[in-house]
């Protein structure tokens, strides 16, 4: 039983490629939060946890690596971006044995149980802190390389989040370029990066910004995803009917002009959002419309649609913010980007499951003990060789964060002690873990969807 465990044994090849098998099926965008914590009045770690799992949330991105934080997510099944201050950028970039240890302190020590899956390196630094532009490929290169040291490259990437401002030109979207003043010095580099690694692009993308700064042109409708007509692109004739898409093709069609291999690049949000307050300059901010574009862009993205310039293609997209944050400094709306006030209650309802303005409840709380309500269980097929059931049990037991607890020996879920039943064991509880979304009952194809309970009297299996 403990070979069959300890998932450190396995191939590492086998690891990645099985984890390669189960993420790139076909899903719409997942749906995330900012969890920023600029304030002094929040509830602890543990809870906000708690409350993520609860309102269905199974994306986190925060802003550093907080022990508590990292602590409190373990196990739930959420999946979590680290951020790297700014302030670290220097240190990391200029020595790699301080990268190494950033790396086995903050995610090696918590990897797999909490599921963190990238690391972003600064926040808009570009257009926050240039003067750390020079730093900001070598940082990410160390930290890369701690990340391959500990063999943890295959699950966990590195990228950095830009500010649209890097865009010199934003319209039409497929006529959007980067600033000349960082492309060959920074953003070429790091595209490359991204390609050599297998990361993914991140981009923090506010319509809001571009309404407050030309109300006269942008017309708000267009903004909260529901334009009287849609806005078509002179180059190409695409139709655009909200300026997220707009933007996010903008930002695609600067990196395509530079290399034709970063079409393929991965795009990720990781900030979106929209103020619920703001002072007298800040049209457009107030909680109507702040329910709007959020519960617009939570519908947009589960559909599946993608953008004009790359139709079908998922957007995972991490709304800013979980909290109304107190202590953040700027104008009024800086404070009131939050889903929740910090007592949790809602600044206005909003379902993460469907866009809708209604609270998602338990919708997709923790799994239950025994008994569904709608009869799906991930089993392991007949017919599959042990090797490849062993490499996708070690891999739903250790990287995967499953509960396999149940099937050692002496446990409830033991027996029938062979590998088929363990393995099923572990695949259903990594895909209750997962909410039973499409594509987390796959592992490379040892796995499938069925409809009766397996639990008997003495070991009830994990359920939604």
């Amino acid at each position: 039983m403990a070979r069959r465990l300890d998932f450190l044994r396995a191939s590492i090849l086998s690891l990645c490629m099985l984890a390669c098998f189960i993420f790139s099926s076909a899903d719409p965008s997942s749906v995330g939060v900012n969890y920023g914590r600029v304030a002094d009045n929040l509830p602890d770690p543990k809870t906000v946890a708690q409350f993520v799992v609860k309102q269905g949330i199974g994306r986190v991105k925060i802003y550093d690596s907080n022990p508590a934080v990292l602590q409190a997510f373990a196990r739930t099944g959420v999946q979590l971006i680290i951020g790297l201050p700014n302030e670290n950028i220097t240190t990391m970039a200029k020595d790699t044995s301080a990268a190494y240890t950033w790396v086995l302190k903050n995610v090696a020590a918590y990897f797999p149980a909490t599921r963190i899956t990238s690391i972003a390196v600064g926040n808009e630094v570009l257009a926050t802190v240039p003067y750390l532009a020079g730093d900001l490929l070598g940082a990410m290169n160390n930290l890369h390389s701690a990340l391959v040291n500990l063999k943890l490259d295959g699950y966990i990437k590195v990228s950095t989040p830009h500010s649209l401002s890097v865009l010199e030109s934003s319209y039409p979207p497929s006529q959007g370029r980067f600033n000349q003043t960082w492309v060959d010095s920074v953003i070429h580099p790091i595209l490359n990066f991204l390609v050599t690694t297998g990361s993914i692009v991140m981009v923090n993308v506010y319509p809001f910004f571009a309404y407050k700064g030309n109300p006269a042109e942008v017309a708000l409708d267009y903004a909260l995803f529901q334009p009287a007509k849609n806005v078509q692109d002179p180059t190409n004739n695409l139709q655009y009917s909200s300026l997220f898409d707009a933007q996010v093709d903008a930002f695609y069609s600067a990196m395509v002009a530079l290399n034709s291999q970063f079409q393929y690049l991965p795009i990720v949000v990781t900030e979106t959002g929209w103020p619920s307050q703001g002072d007298k300059d800040e049209g457009g901010s107030s909680v109507q419309n702040a329910a709007t574009y959020n519960g617009n862009l939570v519908k947009h993205l589960l559909s599946g649609s993608g953008t004009p310039l790359r139709p079908g293609k998922s957007i995972d997209t991490f709304i800013f913010a979980l909290f109304n944050e107190n202590k953040k400094p700027g104008p009024l709306s800086e404070r009131n980007y939050g889903l929740f006030y910090p007592d949790m209650k809602p600044v206005y309802p909003l379902n993460f499951t469907s866009g809708d303005h209604s609270s998602p409840g338990n919708s997709r709380g923790p799994p239950k003990k025994g008994g569904s309500s709608d009869g799906k269980f991930c089993l392991a097929k007949d017919g599959i060789s042990d090797s490849q059931l062993q490499a996708a049990l070690d891999f739903a037991c250790g990287p995967g964060g499953a509960d396999c607890k149940p099937i050692q020996p002496g446990q409830a879920c033991f027996e029938p002690n062979n590998l088929h039943a363990h393995a099923s064991y572990a695949f259903n509880s990594y895909f209750q873990l997962n909410h039973q979304k499409e594509g987390t009952c796959y592992f490379s194809g040892s796995a499938e969807v069925k409809s009766w309970n397996p639990s008997t009297t003495s070991c009830k299996w994990p359920s939604r």
